[in-house]
């Protein structure tokens, strides 16, 4: 390992977090007509909190998301949000009156800056590993 000198007048900081959460009972509720509805509603909430979104995908029953985030941002936090906003944009806006609900639980999962690529193709080819069960257990709760 290479150490770098690095200025430390400022705050450095990588950190790199693979979330995954569910619908309610896993429902299918993440259906096409509304997929990227949900995903850019992620994104958004996700970069008005100073993230950096680099994956997003799933099928559905369930999100996966890979983001760059800040250190004043808890875990909780990100999920929440991104959870909570996304799912009163289909109860309020998309869907008004159609059930949407994820489960209150979540997996989350630090990701090493060499790890970025194969965690990113894993949650962009979702419906292709799920098709084919080819799925890495530990990332899919």
């Amino acid at each position: 390992m290479k150490l770098i000198k690095t200025n430390m007048t400022r705050n450095f900081t990588q950190l790199y977090l693979h979330c995954v959460w569910g619908t309610w009972d896993r429902l299918p509720l993440v259906t096409p007509d509304i997929q990227n509805i949900i995903y850019n509603a992620i994104v958004k909430q996700c970069n008005d909190l100073g993230c950096t979104v680099i994956a997003i995908g799933g099928v559905a029953d369930h999100v996966h998301l890979l983001t760059g985030y800040p250190p004043n941002l808890t875990v909780s936090e990100l999920i929440g949000k991104a959870k909570g906003s996304s799912s009163h944009l289909v109860t309020h806006e998309i869907k008004p009156g159609t059930f949407f609900k994820w489960q209150g639980g979540y997996g989350a999962f630090t990701v090493s800056e060499r790890g970025i690529d194969t965690v990113a193709n894993y949650i962009r080819n979702q419906a292709q590993h799920h098709s084919g069960k080819n799925l890495v257990s530990d990332w899919e709760i």
